[in-house]
């Protein structure tokens, strides 16, 4: 922490995304002569590389917070429900600024602040939104929103004169106008769209995501890694298999192979890695579902239509060959997450 080593007016911990917003509370209170430290989170949906982008243009100190197990558990059963996809913006949101709130008080800081704009997001961006994650964050009387503050309750380091409300701004609803004037104020010309970052928000995630909850309970960081590459195909109510699109994901699934899982690929032509995770009971898989995955694996090799594949089958370091014909596209566009 750098904090002591300055003088300001107060010191404030902000979540810095590295959006425009968020790049924008920091400008607006450092003009108070505020010490501003800047906190990013990472988790296996998200990480700090914008963050991390904006904190080295904007010059101020970035903390990088993994709460992996903290946002596993709060995404399992988010008090305040979903968005449109599998992203839990309010819970996500409260849970960032209890994180932060914890090295407030480590660090001797005065408040919490974030770029969010009153209106911008219907859902997750109204007064009653903001008034609930500052509460449910444990932090309510110490979070402050410069962009919108005018619109919203003073808080306790306005209030106490950390602050000088006056000099916040009023910014409301989805225009980006005002925030695209005072970007050009401070000579800001480079940042990330607004939208995006956030794997929960994606659709054909989130759906991958819902269907390995709904099967799997004690679900780790390794399977929803799996979730980001390749086509997911489930077989059955146990078991699936992930299908790699290119040589890139190819070697992507096959890094992410781990032992008790089955690896299935072409022996001698190109094709796809087709990897099925081992069974949390460990048990073995049936013939008929290895000839399975194995037709599916034909089905999106370099072979023929209709011409039998040699197929390898890796499991444990033991290596086993049988012979499959590519099934039929119906079946997989059926079967497909």
């Amino acid at each position: 922490m750098t904090a002591q080593q300055v003088t300001p007016k107060s010191i404030g911990i902000g979540l810095l995304s590295g959006g425009l917003d968020s790049i924008l509370a920091i400008r607006v209170l450092r003009d108070q002569n505020i010490h501003i430290e800047a906190a990013a989170f990472i988790t296996p949906f998200f990480g700090p590389e914008n963050a991390q982008k904006a904190a080295a243009m904007l010059k101020v100190p970035l903390h990088v917070i993994d709460f992996t197990e903290a946002h596993l558990k709060m995404l399992k059963h988010p008090k305040h429900g979903y968005g449109s996809a599998m992203n839990p913006c309010i819970d996500c949101h409260a849970l960032m600024f209890r994180e932060a709130g914890k090295r407030m008080q480590e660090w001797g800081a005065d408040f919490l602040f974030s770029g969010e704009v009153l209106g911008e997001r219907p859902m997750s961006q109204n007064k009653n939104s903001l008034k609930t994650v500052a509460r449910e964050s444990g932090y309510e009387e110490y979070i402050l929103r410069p962009l919108s503050a005018k619109l919203l309750p003073m808080t306790k380091p306005e209030l106490e004169g950390k602050v000088d409300r006056e000099r916040l701004l009023d910014f409301q609803g989805r225009s980006r106008k005002p925030q695209m004037e005072l970007a050009r104020k401070y000579g800001i010309t480079e940042f990330p769209e607004p939208a995006g970052g956030c794997r929960l928000t994606e659709p054909n995630f989130s759906k991958r995501l819902k269907d390995l909850m709904q099967h799997k309970e004690n679900f780790s960081v390794r399977d929803i890694e799996l979730l980001k590459v390749g086509r997911h195909v489930r077989l059955n109510e146990q078991v699936k298999c992930i299908v790699g699109r290119n040589e890139q994901e190819n070697i992507k699934i096959e890094e992410l192979r781990r032992p008790g899982d089955i690896l299935i690929a072409p022996e001698e032509i190109p094709g796809p890695a087709v990897l099925i995770p081992g069974l949390e009971s460990g048990s073995l898989l049936s013939p008929e579902l290895i000839m399975l995955a194995a037709s599916i694996c034909a089905r999106y090799s370099d072979a023929p239509a209709g011409t039998a594949v040699e197929i390898n089958i890796l499991q444990n370091e033991k290596s086993d060959k049988l012979s499959a014909l590519p099934c039929a596209p119906g079946l997989t566009e059926e079967l497909i997450i």
